[in-house]
């Protein structure tokens, strides 16, 4: 069984190891989700990031965590984004996880960390997620972790020619803890 990995808030001390794990895991992200834009990668690419994930999370917009395993090693990336507070009370979940570290249960761990988080200290109500209807792997870290499918999107998302549905799950703050 995996020791459960920690999340954290990105931080300004966090730079080289987020540099060195979006480096190592580009091109394996880049065949399955939108591509992060090219100036991410160049001198100042990560830096200019962290800066703005660090000023939506002090604006209440995002918050960006690391995810690290028992050892300390940066295995994956889980964000609350697009937050609404008037009216919604709502955010989106998104979730990426080294190639290397794939299929550890790292993302499902972490998916339930941070729903704890955004359900209970942020006084969020509802967390939305999106799987493409293929990626399996992403659709059973969501449901294991008590989010139910409300909708499908068809032919919404196109990476490398080929269109794919998208999956719409959500997950609520009373439905959330009677799963836990």
């Amino acid at each position: 069984m995996m020791a459960t990995p920690s999340i954290h808030l990105i931080t300004e001390r966090d730079i080289e190891d987020v540099r060195r794990f979006e480096i190592a895991n580009r091109s394996f992200f880049e065949s399955r989700i939108n591509a992060r834009p090219g100036p991410y990668y160049e001198d100042g690419g990560v830096e200019a990031a962290v800066a703005e994930a660090l000023r939506d999370a002090a604006q209440d917009r995002a918050y960006q965590y690391l995810i690290r395993s028992a050892e300390g090693a940066l295995v994956g990336r889980v964000n609350l984004s697009h937050v609404r507070r008037q009216h919604f009370h709502s955010c989106e979940l998104g979730y990426r996880i080294g190639e290397a570290e794939n299929g550890k249960g790292y993302a499902s761990q972490a998916v339930k960390l941070v729903l704890a988080e955004a359900l209970g200290p942020l006084g969020l109500m509802r967390v939305e997620a999106r799987a493409r209807e293929d990626n399996i792997g992403s659709v059973r870290v969501l449901e294991r972790n008590g989010f139910v499918q409300f909708g499908r999107s068809l032919r919404s998302f196109e990476i490398g020619g080929a269109w794919f549905d998208v999956l719409c799950f959500e997950a609520h703050a009373g439905a959330a803890r009677a799963h836990a």
